[in-house]
């Protein structure tokens, strides 16, 4: 395994502007097809409903060309196309668009994510809404809600109970009949739950706009750009068990360490001691 660099001023400096050039590339392709007649739109499941589009594609593709010019030496891991091993010990890690659904039944829920880091985790990430014109960033230096309108500060509410949380998750169906059975104590608990909303979910509560985000069964591309920004902000993202999150699967995501700890609490109340 390659030894990754020390994260100095400059490097920091050169990937935040790379995650950026990539955002900037991504959202006019994304615009282009959201919303648009006779998008082609094709199921990667037999037997469930998993889409991919034109513009999943097209966006992954392009950025994957920048990072080829501008950083050769770093890996990529994208949910399109094969992973690429680099030299450097970081990994650009890619969903040119997180939450299909979302984006094909014409939702602004939907986002591209972009994380780069070592094999123990992102250090930066992004979170880009193309239609709504906002970038969620997070890194060592910096957590920044940017738009044309101006930027601000990103910061998560730390001092929530559990009762009078809000959460949001994606599919009301979360993972496995265990997985749904644990979610849903978590959400007989809280003050509000919301469904549908994708990436932008974990927006919000790097804003501080909501408190928990509990999901399963996702993969690396689909939390590591989340998980720099809400890190960044403040917030605690963890897997179920309370360890790192950052290959995906279950997730959890909250503003502060208390709220954290009590959502773990409910997760894991029905294994069997």
């Amino acid at each position: 395994m390659p030894k990754t660099a020390p994260l100095t001023h400059a490097l920091h400096e050169e990937l935040v502007a790379v995650a950026h050039l990539l955002a900037d590339a991504a959202r006019p392709i994304a615009l282009q097809y959201f919303r648009g007649a006779g998008q082609a739109i094709e199921n990667k499941l037999a037997k469930d409903f998993d889409p991919v589009t034109v513009a999943d594609r097209l966006i992954e593709q392009t950025m994957r060309e920048l990072l080829a010019q501008h950083r050769p030496q770093d890996s990529i891991l994208g949910e399109e196309f094969a992973a690429y091993t680099g030299s450097s010990g970081l990994t650009w890690v890619l969903d040119p668009i997180d939450g299909t659904r979302g984006f094909i039944s014409g939702t602004p829920t939907w986002g591209v994510l972009i994380a780069v880091g070592p094999e123990d985790g992102p250090l930066i990430g992004i979170i880009d809404q193309p239609f709504t014109g906002e970038r969620f960033i997070g890194t060592p230096h910096l957590a920044e809600w940017q738009h044309a309108t101006g930027t601000r500060p990103l910061q998560v509410r730390t001092s929530v109970s559990l009762e009078d949380a809000i959460l949001f998750t994606t599919f009301p169906e979360v993972g496995t009949k265990d997985e749904q059975a644990a979610f849903n104590r978590v959400r007989d608990k809280v003050k509000l739950a919301r469904y549908g909303m994708d990436c932008y979910a974990y927006a919000l509560l790097a804003a501080g706009q909501i408190d928990l985000v509990v999901e399963a069964q996702l993969n690396a591309y689909d939390i590591q750009g989340p998980l720099a920004v809400i890190k960044a902000a403040g917030g605690v993202v963890t897997d179920w068990q309370g360890g790192p999150a950052h290959m995906g699967g279950q997730v959890v995501a909250a503003g502060g360490p208390a709220l954290h700890a009590a959502a773990l609490k409910l997760l894991q109340s029905g294994k069997a001691t």
